[in-house]
């Protein structure tokens, strides 16, 4: 069964995925392509917006902060020509990617227009004021509805149309790269790079291994292993489409990452505060520890509120928990996303390719080229476009101008891409048929967890403090 027809146990089939038409354009005969072209297409829109001293803001709109309901509802209101002209700009990308792939948009264009709308309510909603200190992060929020949705209520099948997944996230991971210049990588400075190489790599390897022992899966396994290791949900993803793991293998990997983000939001900044970690050695070990951005941030900025209101009583900068978080987790594991995916691609394509008769097939080239996941692509692509902008600005300049005006309107739109996907997996995911899956995935990604965070904490408090604590000043 090809990749645009399989349905993910517990999940819903997308109408009309079954019906489309097989198309052979090369560079334009898949999503994967397809997600790197849009992707970019954005980044250098947004690029060249920049470099004539405008920029995309005006299009990646998104709620402003909010007390009463009454300000929710101003704010909508007086932006609604933004959001109108955002619809129209996602419903042209996606939908013209779609009708080149034989999809029907008679279907995907209507039910596009309900994600959207629940996504924007989910955007007001996490701009509460009071939503950060309860985690409650656009994504995250998103999950969570769909899952509430999907195991409550059936769904009209004309809405699956718009649950497009795959495509939704990996575009929003090309645009992650527009995020990450490989300069950040010179100005975190050496140690971070150490630091998140050793975890990146002992994480892995601790859930590939015990999953292997488990008898999971060796491509389950390297899924879980990678969603560990890097920033889980878009790792899991990239991995998964780099090993051709099932959709229901990635499917675990990204609930036992969210789960485990929300447990350490909550255990990191108390157990910080228990050993009397300064701001700047918890923000190293929460980006060690933490397995999702949102999440971590989270974790980081509680700490770095908590030294804020301590009156001393917590060593530090109180903004240095969220800039340690920062350099470790945003910069230095994240990076390792297109690292592991063009890696495991190229072993699942020589080593795991076997026949029906279970002999292992010779692989090629191309073979390799085929199993390699093209957005991953690219992101790399759009890293490198964003690392030759950087690097004619110092890392102030690049935070005081290139930051506001050309990388945040990119991460607003992935936010954007990011909960449309979360929205989807919540609205397609059966938790009773996930629940087959059994305690092994569980038990080897857990495995990682303890692995990942006393390394974490041997790096970030004994081995290089010194460098931590010099960060917050």
């Amino acid at each position: 069964m090809s990749e645009a027809t399989r349905v993910l146990p517990g999940q819903v089939p997308a109408q009309g995925i079954a019906a489309a038409r097989p198309v052979r354009w090369g560079i334009f005969s898949n999503e994967d392509w397809w997600s790197v072209w849009i992707g970019l297409l954005v980044i250098v829109v947004a690029w060249a917006l920049f470099a004539h001293g405008s920029s995309l803001k005006w299009l990646a709109v998104a709620p402003a902060k909010w007390k009463t309901l009454a300000e929710a509802w101003q704010g909508v209101a007086s932006h609604w020509p933004n959001y109108l002209a955002l619809f129209a700009a996602l419903a042209l990308l996606f939908g013209t990617g779609l009708a080149v792939l034989g999809h029907s948009l008679a279907r995907f264009l209507p039910a596009f227009l309900t994600l959207f709308a629940v996504s924007l309510l989910i955007f007001i909603a996490s701009a509460w004021v009071e939503a950060s200190r309860y985690n409650l992060e656009a994504p995250l929020l998103a999950l969570a509805l769909g899952l509430l949705v999907s195991n409550t209520v059936k769904l009209p099948d004309w809405f699956q149309s718009g649950l497009r997944v795959e495509f939704y996230i990996k575009v929003g991971i090309v645009l992650l790269g527009a995020t990450l210049p490989l300069t950040l990588l010179v100005w975190a400075g050496p140690v971070a790079v150490a630091q998140a190489t050793i975890v990146s790599l002992a994480t892995f390897f601790t859930i590939f291994l015990a999953g292997k022992a488990l008898g999971l899966d060796k491509r389950f396994a390297a899924v879980l292993g990678v969603g560990g290791a890097v920033c889980g949900v878009s790792a899991a993803i990239a991995s998964g489409g780099a090993v051709r793991a099932r959709r229901e293998d990635t499917s675990m990997a990204i609930t036992l990452v969210v789960v485990w983000a929300i447990v350490m939001i909550f255990v990191l900044p108390f157990a910080s505060r228990a050993l009397g970690l300064s701001t700047a050695v918890a923000g190293a070990w929460i980006g060690t520890s933490e397995f999702a951005d949102a999440a971590g941030v989270a974790a980081a900025q509680a700490y770095g509120d908590a030294a804020r209101n301590a009156g001393g009583a917590i060593a530090g900068a109180p903004d240095a928990a969220v800039q340690a978080f920062t350099l470790m987790k945003v910069v230095g594991r994240d990076i390792w996303i297109g690292i592991w995916a063009f890696t495991l691609a190229w072993v699942a394509a020589t080593r795991w390719n076997s026949g029906d008769d279970g002999v292992r097939a010779k692989a090629d080239i191309r073979e390799i080229w085929a199993r390699f996941p093209k957005f991953v692509f690219g992101f790399v692509l759009a890293s490198a476009l964003v690392t030759w902008i950087a690097s004619h600005y110092s890392l102030v300049d690049y935070r005081k101008i290139v930051t506001p005006d050309l990388v945040a309107p990119i991460s607003t739109l992935r936010t954007w891409a990011f909960t449309f996907c979360f929205l989807s997996i919540g609205l397609t995911t059966r938790l009773r048929s996930l629940s087959a899956t059994g305690w092994r995935p569980l038990l080897a990604f857990t495995a990682g967890v303890v692995v990942n965070v006393i390394i974490g904490y041997v790096l970030s408090v004994h081995v290089f403090a010194s460098y931590w604590n010099g960060l917050g000043g």
